[in-house]
């Protein structure tokens, strides 16, 4: 297998290379797809799903030519095979968003910073509440990376019946149960409940990071782990402002039941 390379050409043949194998051998060889919007929770569970199915997760690198765990930004469902989609509450989403996109990473998002610094221009990123609306406008308006918004997410596959759905707040919940859930409706087959403990404690938030969730590195691909982040951050500008592009999404999703979180 390929290393990554910082680079744009890299990234862009990397990308095609697992759009032909996704879109055209996931139902052969099979390829297992785990298909979210950015910072959705996608790698934590490829992670886990990797080593509950014993296939490889071939991460920031090109993939591989045999059953293989492939983690993506798909918009459309076309005929992919084999696919979870991992939902995440929308708000939460675009603060890991803003963290990736301003903020370089242990990861190597250097070329994502620079584009949407550039873009945005603020004053001092660590003004996050200040930045805040104009950042979801900017991403719900530009699509640039990737080339679709959140909604456009959740209106292709909230219905779709072909793929496992899975809620990160579901896996930090009940994590062993939720991934011998999915990989029964993904494969048939029962994950034995004392390797899908293993499999959890391995890839916990703090083995992997060091910290506890909710200890915070604003530098690290693993910022926070958390759910509800977004309530440190969101004004009333902010949640007026997602309420206008993603408020039915999130109601769709299940997340509000209406638009009364707004007020709060």
């Amino acid at each position: 297998m390929i290393q990554q390379k910082n680079n744009l050409f890299w990234h862009k043949f990397n990308a095609l290379t697992r759009r032909c194998l996704a879109y055209g051998f996931s139902g052969v060889r099979p390829f297992y797809i785990v298909n979210e919007y950015p910072k959705s929770g996608g790698s934590w569970l490829s992670q886990m799903l990797g080593a509950a199915l014993d296939v490889p997760f071939p991460r920031n690198r090109l993939p591989m030519l045999r059953p293989c765990i492939l983690q993506e930004h798909y918009l459309r469902p076309g005929n992919l095979k084999n696919v979870v989609i991992i939902w995440r509450d929308g708000r939460d989403v675009t603060i890991s968003h803003y963290y990736y996109s301003l903020f370089p990473n242990n990861r190597g998002n250097q070329i994502q910073v620079d584009r949407v610094s550039a873009d945005l221009n603020f004053d001092d990123i660590n003004n996050i509440k200040k930045n805040l609306p104009s950042f979801i406008e900017y991403i719900f308006e530009t699509k640039k990376n990737p080339k679709f918004s959140w909604t456009d997410f959740v209106d292709k596959w909230r219905e779709n019946k072909n793929a496992v759905h899975v809620r990160y707040e579901d896996l930090r919940e009940d994590c062993e149960g939720e991934l011998q859930r999915i990989v029964l409706e993904l494969t048939g087959n029962i994950l034995d409940a004392d390797k899908a403990r293993e499999i959890t404690q391995e890839f916990s938030f703090q083995k992997q990071s060091g910290r506890r969730p909710g200890q915070e590195d604003k530098n690290n691909f693993m910022r926070k782990g958390i759910v509800g982040d977004w309530k440190n951050y969101f004004s009333s500008e902010s949640k007026e402002m997602f309420a206008y592009y993603a408020g039915s999404s999130l109601i769709s999703l299940g997340y509000e039941t209406d638009n009364s979180w707004i007020e709060c």
